[in-house]
């Protein structure tokens, strides 16, 4: 059972758009599909805005420039969403 330590460890290597989810490879090889509609500035984003992304952090999270999106590694594994915009 992986503890919240070893979690956090987790840095991912690649990242692939796709129309409904995007695909996280984290370095032991599992693949993570994320639905954009966890998060609601990635749900609101065009094609164009999606594919502008990066690695921060040495793998250890993903930054939308376009969005100002940021979203931990360790967030995803752990399900951790935002859906609604803060009021």
């Amino acid at each position: 059972m992986s503890t919240l330590a070893d979690i956090k460890n987790i840095r991912a290597v690649a990242l692939r758009i796709e129309p409904m989810l995007f695909y996280v490879t984290l370095e032991d090889g599992r693949d993570i599909g994320v639905p954009y509609n966890w998060y609601w500035r990635l749900a609101k984003a065009t094609p164009e805005q999606l594919k502008n992304w990066r690695f921060i952090g040495g793998g250890y999270g993903i930054h939308w420039e376009d969005l100002d999106e940021d979203l931990s590694i360790a967030g995803l594994i752990l399900g951790e969403k935002s859906p609604n915009p803060p009021k």
